[in-house]
C-alpha cells in the first residue's frame, strides 16, 4: 500500500496506527526517509500492495472518507445513492443528509478519474501507447465496480448520471457493450434502484449497465443477459427470510443454489445485500457462507471487517 493511502487506512480503517515491529534505529531510520528519495516510489504506486478482493461497499457515502476508503481494502464494487435537485446530482442516503458539497462528481466522479489518473501516467517517456488501467496497482486489468442508486425519478434522473459519466468516458475508463462485444474499462457503471430498463436494454451500444433482480433471472428477466446486467442483485432478508444460528438452513441453501446456477449460466454476478449484520457471529457465518457458495461480491458495511481487517472470518 502506497503511503498516502496507508496513512488513510490507519486512520480511516483501523483508527490508530499500529505500531511497528522492533527495528534497529539504523533500519528504521531508512524506512522513515524511503518516501523522501525517488528510489522507493514510483507513479503508479497510490494502490501498491492492495489486494483486490470481491467486496462490495455498501452506502460507500457513508464512509469517512468515501471510495478512497473502499479500495484502500481492496473493494472492487462501491455504491452511492443519487438524488437529482435543480440539475445536480447530490449524494445521500436520505433528504435529510443532503448537502450542497457532496455530489456525485465531487464524491465520485473526481476522485476516481483522480486515481486512473495517477494510474496511468502520460508524461512518461517509457510509454509507447496510452494505458488504460485500473485504481489497483496490483492487478491494472480490475474494473471497479460502481453502483448508481437512483433514489428521485428514474426517467428523469438516469439523463443526468449518463451526462455525469462524460470525464471518465471520454478518458476511455469506462465498460462498454458494443452488440454482442463487451469491452471491460477500469470503471463498469450499473445502474440500480429506480434505474429504468429501458433507457439501458435497448440500447446495443453503450457504457452502462443494469442491476437485475436474483428471484426473477429464470422467469420475469429470464431474457436479461451479462451485456445487459453484468451483475444481478437482490434483498437477504426478503429472499431468504431470517437466519436462525450463525448459517444458512438446508431449504435457504437450495434457494441460494438454485440461484447462484441461474445468475452464472447466464455469466452474470451475484450480490446480496440486506445481510445480518449483527451478532458479529451471525454475519461472518453468512459471509463465509455466500463466498463459499459462489456468491461473487460480499456486501459489506463494514469493509474492513469483510475484507479481513480485526476479524478472522
Amino acid at each position: 500500500m502506497s503511503f498516502t493511502l496507508l496513512g488513510l487506512w490507519n486512520r480511516v480503517v483501523l483508527g490508530e496506527v499500529v505500531a511497528a515491529p522492533d527495528l534497529s534505529l539504523s533500519l528504521q531510520d531508512i524506512l522513515n526517509k524511503a518516501r523522501q528519495g525517488p528510489l522507493y516510489t514510483y507513479p503508479t504506486s497510490l494502490t501498491q500492495g492492495i489486494v483486490p478482493k470481491g467486496i462490495h461497499s455498501h452506502n460507500d457515502y457513508w464512509r469517512d472518507v468515501p471510495f478512497y476508503t473502499a479500495i484502500s481494502v481492496g473493494a472492487i464494487s462501491i455504491e452511492a445513492d443519487v438524488w437529482l435537485y435543480n440539475g445536480t446530482l447530490h449524494v445521500g442516503h436520505e433528504q435529510g443528509a443532503l448537502t450542497n458539497a457532496r455530489t456525485f462528481a465531487s464524491l465520485y466522479i473526481n476522485p476516481i478519474l483522480d486515481v486512473l489518473n495517477s494510474q496511468n501516467p502520460v508524461n512518461s517517456t517509457f510509454l509507447t501507447s496510452k494505458t488504460h488501467n485500473g485504481v489497483f496497482d496490483t492487478s491494472g486489468g480490475q474494473t471497479l465496480y460502481l453502483f448508481v442508486d437512483l433514489k428521485t425519478d428514474g426517467p428523469t434522473t438516469w439523463p443526468y448520471v449518463v451526462k455525469a459519466l462524460e470525464p471518465l468516458r471520454s478518458a476511455g475508463y469506462l465498460s462498454s457493450v458494443n452488440g454482442s462485444t463487451f469491452t471491460t474499462g477500469a470503471i463498469t457503471v450499473i445502474g440500480t434502484g429506480n434505474t429504468p430498463l429501458n433507457l439501458v436494454q435497448p440500447l446495443s451500444s453503450r457504457d452502462y449497465f443494469w442491476d437485475a433482480p436474483i428471484p426473477t433471472l429464470n422467469s420475469t428477466f429470464s431474457n436479461i443477459t451479462s451485456l445487459v446486467s453484468p451483475i444481478a442483485s437482490t434483498d437477504f432478508a426478503v429472499n431468504f427470510g431470517p437466519v436462525l444460528g450463525t448459517s444458512l438452513n438446508d431449504t435457504q441453501v437450495a434457494l441460494l443454489r438454485a440461484q447462484v446456477a441461474t445468475a452464472h449460466a447466464k455469466g452474470i454476478r451475484l450480490r446480496y445485500w440486506d445481510q445480518p449484520g449483527w451478532p458479529i457471529s451471525t454475519r461472518d457465518g453468512i459471509w463465509r457462507q455466500l463466498m463459499t457458495e459462489g456468491v461473487d461480491l460480499i456486501n459489506a458495511d463494514e469493509v474492513g471487517a469483510a475484507a479481513g481487517f480485526g476479524d478472522a472470518w
